[in-house]
């Protein structure tokens, strides 16, 4: 969420949650999902924990995983986060309720100021949250209803926050994301089209938009780094994943393409904004 690396002084921060053995069993949060290659899930996150690190230059930090939270790696539905603002989500599934305490810590120890959903009628999933650098847009989905969508406008007054349908099982990360600082990359199904033509409507600001074969290939992560004359990154499904979808990447010619499998972990539901929270703080004094 946000653009990490803006402003000058900030720490741009990577938070990741490890794959439990649980998440193996296709149990995962009672939800009936299919059994996984449990190594291979591993594997993949750990590439991307890698690369989070290593070639993004993110501080990395990693939550050990839980037995008792089999979903718990997907933990970019459990904050939103801009600016010195965590926004802890209430997600629509009661059993992945526990997931928000250890994420809720990791925040405040970095001193983000941590504002809670204590409405009982409200559900959000942060991936139907798309933060576009200028607004908000937020996803009227299965998972997220009209009242979360309110409390993300209450708690970022400063930006514009408007609600977009969501047909179908997926979350609006799912469907669209960020491809650069003007430009909305979305997936080519109905669904996905019609949540842009929405988000155009609704907009004020003029944004390129880019059509990927695959919805999942839009699920990616824009980066701002910290350094002037770099630059930005954008962290997307690749390294195997999604091959329809590389070459219609590739224009996007004013970013890093960095490529991540996730195609494992992709079983249990997971894309990528589920799989990490990247955000900046200031630093400590």
């Amino acid at each position: 969420m946000g653009t990490p690396g803006e402003g000058l002084g900030r720490c741009s921060h990577a938070l990741i949650r490890g794959v439990p053995e649980s998440l193996a069993s296709g149990e995962g949060a009672g939800a009936g999902l299919p059994a996984l290659d449990l190594a291979k899930a591993q594997r993949e996150h750990g590439v991307l924990g890698g690369k989070l690190r290593q070639r993004l230059g993110l501080q990395l930090i990693e939550l050990p995983p839980e037995e008792s939270l089999p979903l718990g790696p997907l933990l970019g539905d459990m904050a939103v986060i801009q600016g010195d603002t965590a926004l802890i989500t209430r997600p629509w599934s009661p059993a992945r309720r526990p997931e928000i305490d250890g994420v809720r810590k990791a925040l405040q120890d970095l001193g983000l100021r941590i504002v809670e959903m204590e409405d009982e009628n409200a559900t959000l999933d942060g991936t139907d949250v798309l933060f576009t650098g200028r607004e908000f847009f937020v996803g009227l989905s299965k998972w997220t209803n009209h009242r979360g969508a309110e409390i993300v406008a209450d708690t970022f007054r400063d930006f514009a926050v408007s609600t977009v349908p969501v047909s179908g099982p997926s979350h609006l990360r799912g469907l669209c994301g960020m491809g650069g600082p003007r430009t909305v990359v979305a997936g080519s199904s109905e669904a996905a089209q019609k949540a842009v033509r929405a988000m155009a409507v609704l907009t004020d600001h003029p944004y390129a938009s880019l059509t990927l074969p695959d919805d999942a290939a839009a699920d990616c992560l824009f980066l701002r780094p910290g350094m002037p004359g770099v630059p930005p990154f954008l962290l997307h499904r690749g390294g195997g994943d999604l091959p329809n979808s590389q070459e219609a990447l590739q224009k996007l010619s004013d970013v890093t393409l960095v490529p991540v499998s996730c195609s494992e972990l992709e079983k249990a539901g997971a894309g990528l904004s589920s799989l990490c929270l990247v955000f900046s703080t200031r630093p400590h004094s």
